[in-house]
Parts: structure tokens; sequence; C-alpha cells
């Protein structure tokens, strides 16, 4: 069978990588999306790094034939320590509350198999699993965010290639703004104009903005400011996650 001009096993593979921590409650939603990938072949690989859950996370990734691998708590580590173990050619990095647009694996498909994005990385764009003028305008927000200043967040997952990441140094052990803190060197190595904004869109949970959308977004301009002034993301943390 050939596809795109390339056969079944000429294909690029991703390996998809997701951080748990207690997510048997929400990272259904997250595999469904994943099935059609996984049987259309485009998909080797998907690995729960898991920072020390207590609930039944093991159980799922045994029963869907997804890798587990205990870390510490802490997403970047969890990445990091989750790369070890990585088998295929590119890396797709999700929160397990990520729901994927359908035509989202067509779309990666061509990405990674177009030799042209060997040393480029690419993210879905935003949206809520909440349907409010306020959750589509925040969603707004995050595309001129990602516009103008070339900085998606974590929750619009990141694809790169193994080399690539690699070749960076991959993800740090910060405790907070690792996905911050990643994206500045990749767009130090490889030119903003190198990180592309995806077609797709990847929907995720608005159940963190319960408070409220505009107090949400202050406090974490807010951190980020922090962060850019030189406080270190451990101290931040202490605070961030009380």
């Amino acid at each position: 069978m050939v596809v795109d001009g390339l056969s079944l096993n000429m294909r690029k593979k991703l390996t998809i990588l997701i951080p748990c921590f207690n997510s048997a409650g929400r990272i259904m939603p997250t595999l469904n999306c994943l099935v059609e990938a996984i049987s259309g072949g485009l998909i080797k690989q998907v690995i729960f790094a898991d920072g020390g859950s207590s609930d039944i996370i093991e159980d799922i990734a045994d029963e869907v034939g997804a890798d587990f691998v205990r870390t510490p708590k802490g997403r970047g580590l969890q990445f990091k320590i989750g790369v070890i173990y990585a088998k295929a050619e590119w890396l797709l990095f999700l929160h397990d509350d990520s729901i994927l647009e359908d035509g989202w694996d067509a779309e990666l498909n061509v990405f990674i198999n177009d030799e042209a994005n060997a040393r480029k990385c690419a993210y879905f764009r935003h949206a809520f699993d909440d349907k409010t003028l306020a959750a589509k305008i925040v969603s707004f927000g995050v595309y001129l965010r990602c516009k103008i200043f070339a900085l998606p967040y974590g929750d619009q997952g990141l694809l790169i290639s193994r080399e690539l990441y690699e070749e960076i140094g991959g993800f740090s052990s910060l405790p907070l703004m690792e996905d911050v803190e990643f994206i500045e060197r990749i767009k130090a190595h490889i030119g903003r104009k190198n990180l592309i904004m995806l077609n797709s869109k990847l929907v995720t949970s608005a159940n963190k903005y319960e408070a409220g959308y505009i107090k949400r977004i202050l406090r974490n301009f807010k951190y980020l400011m922090v962060y850019k002034m030189g406080k270190d993301p451990k101290e931040i943390a202490k605070t961030y996650y009380k």
C-alpha cells in the first residue's frame, strides 16, 4: 500500500508522550482521538509518563497497550524521562486532557513526512471544551499570542523530531514554565519562523478556568512576568500550586 507516495513501512511515525498524575478520570477522550492514527500506522507508541498516581492509570495503560513509565512528579521531568523510552522518529507531547480535532492525523502525517519540515516544530490551534463567548475570546487571545510572540503553551501540544529534540536539549526539569522555557530554546535554535501553527485544533478542558477566565489569565500572566524577570521557577511553583 502506498500513501502520499510513501509505502506504509517507509512513512515516519510518532511517539505520543502524555504526563499523567491521577489522570484516569480524564484521559479516555484523549486516547479515543488516537485510535484511528494507531490503527493507520501513524502512531508507533504511546507513553504514559506517570508522576506517582494513586488511581488506576497504570491499569488503563496496560489495557490500551501504552508504555507506563514511572517518574518523579513535574511535567517537564515527566516528559524528559518519558522521551528516553521513545521509539519513533517524531515526538508529540500532549497533556492528559487533550482532544484532537478530526483530521489531525492526516495533517501530521503530511508534516512529518515532508523533509522540508525536518528542522521545524509544530503545535495545534487552541480551543476549549466550552462554547461560551468568553472561552472563544480567550482562545482568540491565544491565537494572537502565538502569532505575535510565537509562544504556544503546553496545552497546545508540541510536535518535534526526536533528532531535533535531542539537539536542542529537550525539556528541562523545571517544576513550572517548562513549556515556555523549552519553546524559547527552540526559537533560539531554529528561529521563530520554523515554529509552525497547524490548522488542526486541540480542544483542552476549561475546568482550570472555573474561577473565571479573566482571573485565570491575569494569574498566568503574573507568573509568566515574574519568570521572565528571572525569579526561580522553584519559588514560583510554591505559590502557583497552592
